[in-house]
């Protein structure tokens, strides 16, 4: 999940190469909704070696509401930093 700023606006999105499109969002190379909104800091990420259920996953969560999505990342991470140093 990337977002702009703490309790910003947010982007749940799914990948195979987490270090690589993290970066590529940084770099600002990923045309769309990431750009628009300057969304480039990761600040949730689940791993998981099925990417069927992975991409199950990503469907459930984008159905939520805004609250929690905000508890979800809360719960790990309850001052928005940006986890990218901490996945390189």
């Amino acid at each position: 999940m990337l977002s702009n700023e703490r309790n910003g606006t947010l982007y749940i999105g799914v990948t195979s190469n987490l270090v690589q499109r993290v970066w590529q969002h940084k770099q600002s190379l990923a045309d769309g909704f990431t750009k628009k909104y300057g969304l480039k800091k990761l600040v949730w990420f689940e791993a998981s070696d099925n990417m069927a259920s992975v991409i199950q996953r990503e469907k459930q969560i984008k159905k939520w509401n805004r609250e929690w999505k905000k508890e979800l990342v809360e719960k790990t991470n309850p001052y928005w930093n940006d986890l990218y140093d901490s996945i390189i």
